[in-house]
């Protein structure tokens, strides 16, 4: 059995895109559904765990953000998310932490939900603030955009892969 400590207190699977859209509001009466778009750069799905605190959410941004996961072009050199520059879209995906117990899926290390959306916040809050002083990203106009925590969402990604990471923290 692994210790507490061994245990990931966050998951996150990492997409390469050409580009996505996420429905983060759905139609209600007359007002239609509300969409957030990115081109080029990175979708990356996110699950806090138990254990899960901000001081975590520093670490994974600065790694997620610096890693080389992106092809650039012309060359097809794997460089960050930054130096790209690409755009960056954040799905929260509370279905990251599920095990199996036999037929069904349990999400019983899941954080609490209103922990889970403090944190959420705080990562999409990070991650924007980086783009804003980043002069790659910042030049060039790129963006964060992001879901809506604890909402059914549609999505929409067209990949040059698949090219998928799966990080745990």
């Amino acid at each position: 059995m692994a210790t507490a400590e061994a245990c990931p207190k966050a998951r996150v699977v990492i997409q390469q895109c050409l580009n996505a859209r996420l429905q983060v509001q759905p139609p209600s009466g007359e007002k239609e559904a509300e969409y957030v778009e990115v081109g080029r750069g990175i979708v990356i799905y996110l699950c806090f765990l138990k254990g899960a605190t901000e001081d975590l959410v520093q670490k994974m941004v600065r790694s997620i953000l610096a890693v080389r996961l992106s092809e650039s072009e012309p060359n097809g050199k794997l460089v960050s998310v930054l130096d790209l520059p690409g755009d960056v879209l954040i799905v929260p995906q509370a279905t990251l932490g599920g095990k199996t117990k036999g037929k069904a899926m349990q999400y019983h290390s899941n954080i609490a939900k209103i922990e889970g959306q403090e944190l959420y916040t705080k990562f999409c809050t990070v991650c924007a603030e980086t783009f804003e002083i980043n002069t790659n990203t910042k030049e060039a106009n790129k963006t964060v955009k992001h879901g809506t925590y604890g909402n059914r969402q549609v999505l929409s990604v067209v990949t040059n892969g698949p090219y998928t990471h799966v990080l745990d923290f």
